[in-house]
């Protein structure tokens, strides 16, 4: 037989409780961890976009319903292009949001919030118009949302899916089409003053 002091006993069997850890469910983990935007492709500059975790937008389609406790608020009491007024929130997405969630990102170089609206701006070389590479946009997935008149060159394009992350997705189909000069998407932030 064996004999341990009492004080070894207490010491093996009562151990401090570790807590349980929980995961937060990413609730965006499809859309990129960082959006690398080349601007102009013949200059190959770069902006970049990193996805903020704790913080998510709803895109409202009607500007009244913003919900309140929103720390940032785009489009308010205004359509934009896209027909949607945006709404930043801190934490987790409730599940019982109206509108439709997407993640929120960040603009590398001044830290501004920024939401991507599914819009993708396309322009191409000059006297290349929009509509003879119509087919060309539709085979990268995408489809023409709006024309510029005064631009012919350029234009406003979504997924053909309708959905944003599709849209960020294909952005580097776009960018390898014959005689375009610029693709980005259209990231939505707070007006700063100059």
């Amino acid at each position: 037989m064996f004999y341990f002091p009492a004080e070894y006993f207490l010491q093996a069997y009562s151990l401090p409780l570790i807590p349980e850890v929980r995961f937060q469910k990413d609730y965006f983990s499809e859309y990129p961890e960082q959006i690398r935007v080349s601007g102009d492709v013949s200059l190959r500059t770069a902006v970049s976009y990193t996805r903020k975790p704790g913080y998510y937008a709803v895109h409202y389609n009607q500007p009244s319903t913003v919900a309140t406790g929103a720390i940032l608020r785009l489009n308010d009491g205004a359509m934009s292009t896209t027909g949607y007024a945006y709404a930043v929130f801190s934490g987790e997405p409730n599940q019982s949001e109206q509108g439709i969630l997407s993640p929120v990102y960040t603009l590398e170089s001044n830290a501004s919030l920024a939401v991507p609206t599914g819009l993708v701006f396309i322009r191409f070389a000059e006297g290349v118009d929009v509509e003879s590479q119509r087919e060309v946009i539709n085979r990268a997935g995408y489809e023409v949302a709006e024309s510029l008149y005064y631009a012919p060159h350029s234009a406003w394009l979504r997924a053909k899916s309708g959905n944003i992350v599709d849209a960020i997705a294909g952005i580097s189909q776009l960018e390898a089409i014959a005689n375009v000069e610029n693709v980005e998407p259209q990231m939505l932030m707070e007006r700063g003053l100059r």
